[in-house]
């Protein structure tokens, strides 16, 4: 029965990720997109059901979860659900500071990658995308999504950690340390070192053990046990701590502590 069919369910966003135009989230079950460009790249992978699209006016199907689409700005496209239940899918339309135009061609020759690596990456990414606050964590994450598309379009290898990687670790943490609460961007940590971004993740990696927006959470965290203890109201010590908000604070402050902001001194929980 018709009745019975998903729903349509369109999300979208522009998250405040240099290099990220747009993030949609959709379900379709009969929709059909018309042949039209972007100006930026389509970035896609499917969590439910198959897509059948032509790109270029070549057809191509795209089943289950382990593959990544990606079609290029400016080339001719559409798409179509394939099976009565349509899909569920999540597009990231990225820009060209994150991928030139110069490389469409390749895309267009093979828009369809079966890479579980960079599937993983690209879900990440929308993970933390889908949380306010995180943008740290999001540029870290697109650094490495656009890393894993240059292997494929560009043959481009990502350099390993060598003698530079304790001193770089060191520097960046020193930058993170002085501004804990106001934060910095990866791009800027990036500038300042003269250092490719995901080279610089590597680096704090290999010398600290865990990537620096982990490292800076951590930091905040610590900071906010600190005024939670001197008597500060939890919805204060996040914007004090570099959180986006109470509930940024909350969702952070439970997964390291085990327990809310606001029952871990028991002041302002009643009962």
């Amino acid at each position: 029965m018709t009745g019975d069919r998903p729903r349509t369910s369109v999300r979208a966003w522009k998250p405040p990720v240099p290099g990220i135009a747009e993030v949609f989230h959709a379900r379709f079950t009969d929709h059909a997109y018309p042949a039209h460009t972007h100006d930026t790249w389509d970035l896609m992978i499917l969590d439910h059901g198959s897509v059948d699209f032509a790109l270029d006016r070549r057809r191509h199907e795209a089943t289950g979860t382990a593959g990544v689409i990606l079609l290029p700005p400016g080339v001719s496209h559409d798409g179509r659900t394939v099976t009565p239940s349509g899909f569920r899918k999540r597009n990231l339309y990225l820009d060209e500071s994150v991928l030139q135009r110069r490389l469409a061609g390749r895309a267009v020759d093979g828009p369809v990658f079966d890479d579980g690596p960079l599937r993983d990456r690209i879900h990440q990414l929308h993970m933390s995308l889908s949380h306010a606050g995180e943008t740290f964590e999001a540029e870290s994450r697109l650094s490495f999504v656009r890393e894993r598309l240059h292997i494929h379009l560009d043959a481009l290898r990502p350099r390993t950690p060598g003698r530079e990687a304790n001193r770089l670790a060191v520097t960046l943490r020193e930058l993170l340390d002085a501004r804990t609460a106001a934060g910095m961007s990866l791009r800027e940590a990036a500038a300042t070192l003269h250092v490719h971004p995901t080279h610089l993740i590597r680096c704090f990696k290999q010398t600290y053990g865990l990537p620096p927006h982990t490292y800076l959470t951590g930091k905040r965290i610590d900071r906010a046990r600190q005024l939670l203890l001197d008597g500060h109201r939890p919805a204060e010590v996040a914007t004090a701590v570099g959180f986006h908000d109470q509930a940024h604070l909350n969702r952070h402050f439970t997964r390291h502590v085990g327990t809310t902001p606001a029952r871990y001194t028991g002041r302002y929980v009643s009962g």
